[in-house]
């Protein structure tokens, strides 16, 4: 199974949560909702997941293992950092000098 692309939906700035991604296998599946998180080791992602009647959050689509839970991480958090990238190149973009050709004083 191949990840045929990686959508950065939803970037935030402030607080733990960073961005809502969207991820294609194999140009046919498609899973909504993985979310990358701001922790105390650095960016990770966490699943989609659900409350269950207990209260506890359980993943509703993961990986079930090593290989592709890396693989996974390593395609979304190298897409996640290009995107910030060129957000932040842009931003540098519209910033435009002003020259101030006459002082005005109130």
């Amino acid at each position: 199974m191949q990840i045929t692309d990686v959508r950065i939906r939803k970037i935030e700035e402030e607080g733990k949560m960073k961005a809502i991604v969207s991820v294609t296998f194999d140009d046919s599946f498609v899973v909504h909702d993985i979310k990358i998180i701001d922790g105390v080791n650095g960016l990770f992602l966490a699943m989609p997941s659900r409350k269950t009647p207990s209260g506890e959050y359980r993943d509703i689509a993961h990986p079930i293992n090593s290989d592709m839970r890396k693989d996974l991480e390593e395609q979304i958090l190298a897409k996640y950092h290009e995107v910030i990238s060129e957000t932040l190149e842009n931003d540098e973009d519209e910033y435009v000098e002003v020259e101030i050709i006459e002082e005005v004083e109130f």
